[in-house]
């Protein structure tokens, strides 16, 4: 049987603490999956059918932090065309990355944003949220790659050297 790749979304969340760039990185909860159990991450999860991008990033952030995205960085640039009873959203994320060996088919659409609120004590699926400066994130990701979720790394590498 032909197998697909599942389309997700995650958010790099950055916040000014004291003047400087931090990211929200927390760790994972994967009890079934010890190779992941325990690594550090960026809010992400599937994209419901139909659902836009952005309504799965709204959503995905607030189920997993407790977070309300107030900005995403790039959808002003995104459209939406209509026709033939059709509805189509073109954008443009920060970063795409694709699973094609591993656990689990997934295909990621990553975005930066802000958002406001309380985090959460833990969720289902994470724990230990974390305000970590961007120059820290960089030290962690020259020094320790293999402590974060695979599907993130590069991409986490490409906004701390932007």
């Amino acid at each position: 049987m032909e197998e697909f790749s599942v389309p997700g979304v995650g958010g790099i969340i950055v916040k000014d603490i004291d003047g400087e760039n931090n990211i929200l990185l927390q760790t994972r909860i994967k009890p079934n999956d010890t190779s992941e159990d325990g690594l550090l991450e960026i809010p992400a999860g599937k994209i419901r059918a139909f659902e836009s991008i952005f309504d799965a990033l709204i959503r995905e952030v607030k189920e997993e932090t407790g977070l309300d995205v107030v900005e995403i960085f790039g959808e002003n640039l995104s459209s939406v065309y209509e026709n033939n009873s059709y509805r189509v959203i073109n954008f443009m994320p920060f970063s795409c990355s694709q699973n094609i060996i591993g656990n689990y088919p997934i295909m990621v659409f990553v975005f930066v944003c802000r958002a406001e609120g309380e985090l959460l004590a833990f969720s289902d699926e994470a724990k230990n949220y974390k305000w970590i400066p961007v120059s820290k994130v960089k030290e962690m990701l020259e020094g320790s790659p293999d402590t974060f979720y695979p599907m993130h790394v590069d991409t986490l590498k490409k906004y701390v050297n932007c």
